[in-house]
């Protein structure tokens, strides 16, 4: 299921997301000493790490991560890593950790067979993750028009991440699996513009989750998705 917020600016929407967020991780840290934190890249958070990146608290205890990356240079304008490490990695959140999803040149078995056991051992399940959306309703990196989109949605997946090939986007993709995205404790989908909001729309329409992957996270009665939207 899920529960929407509509902000009347953008603005307003960061910093309500950052707040909440800040706090949530705040109480984890108190709780069990550490916290962490999965975010998607493209245009749309950048107001949203920056206004979380000047609020204080114990940002050593914070391990950051993407929910998905493109196999590509960090130095590549294409990169998550350098998205997140130029806004979001910076002022007070200078001192949180970076779970790197990219690591090494080739995407091949052993590195994933690495990259999970870290990921497993040190990061999950997530206290708090923010999915963003595509315009054919893909989130993370789980394409409908990939070959793995019945692998990337399997409750039964016992990997945490995969590798994924889209037919109609750039670049091969590794991408957090949705049997361990969904165990995340606070899952926030994070959306601005009528365009996303005509795309939520038909989302919440049905329950075709291979038409609509972000549709598995909408409609899953388990979890309650915060959605935050803005004009």
């Amino acid at each position: 299921m899920n529960n929407m917020n509509d902000f009347k600016s953008r603005e307003q929407l960061d910093s309500q997301l950052a707040n909440n967020v800040a706090d949530i991780l705040s109480k984890a840290i108190a709780a069990r000493g550490k916290a962490s934190l999965a975010v998607s890249g493209g245009s749309t958070p950048k107001g949203f790490f920056n206004t979380l990146s000047r609020i204080d608290i114990p940002w050593k205890n914070v391990t950051i991560t993407l929910a998905d990356e493109r196999w590509v240079d960090i130095n590549d304008e294409a990169s998550n890593t350098r998205l997140v490490h130029e806004n979001l990695l910076q002022n007070k959140a200078q001192q949180a950790n970076f779970f790197h999803l990219k690591q090494g040149d080739e995407l091949c078995e052993s590195t994933l067979v690495d990259l999970n056991l870290a990921a497993k051992s040190s990061l999950l399940p997530l206290d708090v993750l923010i999915l963003g959306m595509g315009e054919d309703g893909h989130t993370a990196s789980l394409f409908p028009c990939s070959e793995q989109i019945e692998q990337g949605l399997s409750l039964d997946n016992n990997a945490a991440l995969m590798k994924v090939l889209p037919k109609t986007a750039p670049h091969l993709r590794i991408t957090f699996t949705f049997s361990h995205l969904i165990k995340s404790k606070n899952i926030f989908l994070h959306i601005v513009g009528e365009g996303k909001q005509r795309v939520l729309a038909k989302a919440n329409a049905n329950n075709n989750l291979r038409e609509m992957p972000v549709r598995a996270f909408l409609h899953n009665p388990d979890v309650n998705t915060q959605v935050y939207w803005a004009e």
